[in-house]
């Protein structure tokens, strides 16, 4: 039985992966063995005890792409195999331009490079994921500096030339770290640049295929979540759609489902709540009895109401968020109270969970509250929540179609923080932030300098020319912050007689060039940097 249960298990990874890659319209059906007898299902009987779900967080993907605008720094090396997918790639996506793409591929100003990430699975479409980019090995290209993916399909890491689903699309500018003391430029990253393009559900397969046992399932968990939960494709293979309230908590999801009970009476309810209600309050694994509770479902909410007044902060977090996802408001002063206390360590955890459970208003006024904290990591835990939210709070601004300038004025010190990973954007907390006078920054290759000698009304900020180093460019600037990036960053005017807009510094770039602004003294900020993509 055991060696039987292992070969259902694999078969059903397999057709998982499967069903991901082929771009079939209805989902994979599972082969039946022969249907073994029906198992006993009793008071102990939990989903998990009869099926194993199958929801992977995350796929490699993988693919090739063509980075433009390099200005003399590409080559034209390329595979033949990889220039011939190319080609049709690039007539494919351009079919009414005429288009010389040997001649593209060939530029000085072009590579051919990897595109490679981590796509999130059993997600909304066309929700983003960081892309690495990579110069082919053997390559005379130097460097990618400046350049913008020009587009790429992504499938499962190992399947080039296979013709399966594309998973993903990627496209974008450039990054390229110089904050950590990057030297190749060989390498960089799309930041947000990858396109997710379907959304995969969780499936899960019985151990012991039996189409009344799938039957049974699928009704409860239907009863439980909601129509159209769970949908039963066969007598060993269940689909599972994760349910809008849980779609920021997929993971908890499954963990409740397979905790989940098959059978239950009144009085067995009951007994089950108290028992879990006193391991909940006991026990030092309380997220076990946390979801069991949660499984249930509201007629735990009388029997968890006393733990909100417990001694153990731990317990009382734990009986406040089983309510909260419960529907009922009554943990949520616990779990405010918690996120507002200097100093402990849930805090943040307890301020993550309002935002995912409770309502809107309820999350916005404590995350503007959160705001004015002197702990910087719950300052940006307080922005980024409010910025999914589009709160007013946040202001937003797109530059040169590359990142976000974001400001935010209820903060109680100045910092710069940029991301490195995600959404590119430049956040400047407690603005509006103002350069001190008598400056003079120059970036480490003295492109780019930024200049108010003692007395001088404006601030010059002067970039040389990209191609014609002779030709240096000056644009004027207020002494506030986000006045000196747009002039920086914006791209220059298209049309004659409208002067500059912009000097077209990158994202990297100005992001190096602001750190360096904080610690030469320039600007009275703390300047913090996101973390890279992990890929």
């Amino acid at each position: 039985m055991a060696i039987k249960n292992r070969k259902i298990i694999c078969l059903t990874v397999t057709l998982f992966t499967l069903s991901l890659l082929a771009g079939c319209e209805e989902p994979v059906k599972m082969p039946q063995e022969p249907t073994a007898p029906a198992p006993i299902i009793d008071s102990s009987t939990t989903i998990g005890s009869l099926a194993e779900i199958f929801a992977p967080d995350i796929m490699a993907v993988e693919g090739y792409g063509i980075i433009d605008g390099l200005n003399g720094t590409g080559s034209s090396e390329c595979p033949p195999n990889i220039r011939s997918y190319l080609t049709q790639y690039i007539l494919r996506k351009l079919p009414e331009q005429k288009m010389d793409v040997d001649a593209f591929i060939n530029s000085p100003n072009t590579a051919v490079v990897i595109v490679d990430g981590i796509m999130p699975v059993a997600v909304t479409k066309n929700e983003y994921f960081d892309v690495r980019v990579r110069v082919l090995p053997g390559t005379q290209t130097t460097s990618l500096e400046g350049g913008w993916l020009y587009g790429a399909d992504l499938k499962a890491t190992g399947s080039f030339g296979l013709t399966i689903k594309v998973l993903a699309e990627a496209q974008g500018p450039v990054f390229i770290d110089t904050l950590g003391g990057q030297t190749d430029k060989k390498m960089g990253y799309i930041l947000a640049g990858g396109a997710v393009l379907d959304e995969y559900k969780a499936n899960m397969a019985l151990r012991y295929p039996d189409y009344k046992t799938a039957a049974t399932i699928r009704d409860k968990l239907n009863e439980r979540f909601g129509r159209d939960t769970a949908t039963a494709l066969t007598a060993g293979q269940i689909q599972l759609t994760v349910p809008a309230k849980y779609k920021a908590q997929k993971q908890r999801f499954i963990s409740i489902v397979r905790a989940t009970y098959l059978f239950s009476t009144p009085e067995i309810n009951r007994q089950r709540i108290s028992s879990l209600v006193q391991e909940l309050a006991s026990a030092k694994n309380k997220f076990s009895s946390e979801i069991a509770l949660e499984a249930i479902g509201k007629d735990c909410l009388g029997k968890l109401e006393p733990l909100l007044n417990s001694s153990d902060q731990e317990v009382r977090l734990s009986a406040a968020v089983c309510m909260l996802d419960l529907g009922s408001d009554k943990g949520l002063e616990v779990l405010r109270e918690t996120a507002l206390e200097p100093g402990s360590p849930y805090r943040i955890d307890a301020f993550l969970r309002i935002t995912e459970a409770a309502g809107r208003n309820d999350a916005a006024t404590l995350a503007r509250r959160l705001l004015r904290d002197k702990d910087f990591n719950v300052q940006l835990t307080a922005y980024k929540q409010l910025r999914n939210m589009n709160d007013i709070a946040v202001t937003r601004q797109l530059v040169a179609r590359n990142f976000y300038l974001e400001q935010i004025v209820e903060t109680p010190q100045k910092a710069i923080f940029v991301a490195r990973s995600g959404q590119p954007r430049i956040v400047l907390f407690g603005a509006p932030i103002r350069c001190r006078e008598n400056i003079f920054i120059q970036s480490t290759d003295g492109n780019i300098t930024v200049n108010a000698p003692a007395g001088q009304e404006y601030i010059s900020i002067m970039r040389k020319h990209p191609t014609r180093p002779n030709v240096i460019i000056q644009l004027k600037s207020s002494y506030e912050l986000s006045d000196i990036i747009l002039k920086l960053c914006e791209e220059p005017a298209k049309e004659k007689g409208q002067g500059q807009a912009g000097l077209n510094v990158s994202y990297g770039e100005m992001i190096a060039l602001l750190q360096q602004m904080c610690e030469k003294g320039a600007i009275d900020a703390k300047f913090y940097a996101g973390s890279l993509p992990k890929i």
